[in-house]
């Protein structure tokens, strides 16, 4: 990823919630998706109210990473960055209708 091809390949939205800086960050193709959970034929959709619609750079995205308290991850290459960026540890990660998904929260004392 260090030669920038995939630097639109981001969606991402910052809520703010009381003292909380939740990044929810997709890749851009999941949006709009409706991901299968479970076996009773429910789904989970990738939303713009979530995800956000605006495509960001791979620098934005690790400059919000640096600053949240909440992350939720959706899809390879988010996924991937984080792994690269020391966010996520290798295996830390699960699935959420077949695409690679990790939440993180920062602890605080």
């Amino acid at each position: 990823m260090a030669d920038g091809a995939d630097d639109h390949g981001f969606i991402m939205r910052v809520h703010r919630v009381r003292a909380e800086f939740v990044v929810a960050a997709c890749d851009a193709e999941l949006l709009g998706r409706e991901l299968p959970v479970g076996e009773a034929g429910r789904t989970v959709p990738v939303t713009a109210q979530f995800y956000g619609e605006r495509k960001v750079t791979r620098e934005e995205l690790l400059w919000a990473l640096q600053r949240a308290t909440i992350v939720n991850l959706l899809g390879a290459r988010v996924i991937r960055l984080a792994e690269e960026e020391g966010y996520i540890a290798p295996g830390g990660t699960g699935e959420l209708g077949g695409v690679p998904h990790a939440e993180i929260f920062a602890m605080t004392r």
